[in-house]
């Protein structure tokens, strides 16, 4: 029986709900340059363009619903008697919306905006521009998207890691594993005594680093192992 989880989650686990993967073949970054769209200096230098693109993401979620591995987490979280713990990689908010409450969103989130002028953060559903004030300070200009762009420190990292540190079983879900620093969570929950799983739909980069690996779509493998944790109990 595991006491401790952690949980990693990536692009394959919204990928079945219809939300546009990034990294793909057919990705967004297969149409769109990351370095105008997702780096400070992308911001700084055609913000009208980020703010296009994202307000785009924005509208997107409205269109989208959770699958039955955002919803298998969700149990799991609630009915497991120990620590669950859901870090995602994903900026999109189906975990939230399937019921996930002790979740971590390690690259921001697309339904929040930050001022870059007094560092607030915001609820935001609504078109963000340039033109748009801040609730906070009112100065416009500095409202950007509240996610982690390349070349940003990922949010929360002291949390994870001590959340990895432990944890007794770490589970991977949907994951590449070649962005970090999250394609190093394995080691570290593994030098903590974790047992280690991924659930994917293809071995990630990093496949040699689990103990257990399970293949298939997520909406049918993360509900069948959330079933044989809790059985276990």
């Amino acid at each position: 029986m595991a006491g401790s989880i952690v949980i990693l989650t990536g692009a394959g686990v919204s990928a079945e709900s219809g939300v546009d993967t990034f990294r793909d073949k057919h990705g967004i970054w297969s149409n769109s340059d990351y370095r105008e769209v997702a780096t400070p200096e992308g911001f700084s230098a055609k913000s009208d363009l980020v703010h296009t693109f994202y307000n785009q993401r924005r509208e997107g979620l409205a269109k989208v619903v959770p699958n039955a591995a955002h919803v298998a987490l969700a149990r799991l979280e609630r009915e497991h008697s120990g620590e669950v713990t859901l870090v995602t990689q994903n900026i999109d908010d189906l975990h939230e919306r399937a019921g996930s409450k002790n979740l971590i969103h390690m690259h921001g989130e697309l339904a929040k905006a930050l001022c870059s002028r007094c560092g607030t953060r915001h609820d935001w559903r609504e078109t963000l521009s340039t033109q748009v004030p801040c609730p906070a300070c009112g100065k416009t200009g500095g409202m950007r998207p509240d996610v982690v762009w390349f070349g940003e420190m990922p949010y929360h990292m002291e949390r994870i890691y001590e959340a990895l540190r432990e944890c007794d079983l770490f589970i991977a879900i949907g994951t590449s594993g070649n962005v970090y620093p999250a394609a190093q969570f394995v080691q570290e929950a593994g030098r903590a005594g974790a047992h280690t799983v991924e659930l994917n739909l293809e071995p990630s980069e990093t496949v040699s680093d689990f103990d257990e690996v399970i293949y298939g779509p997520a909406s049918r493998v993360v509900p069948e192992y959330v079933e044989r944790v809790l059985r276990a109990k």
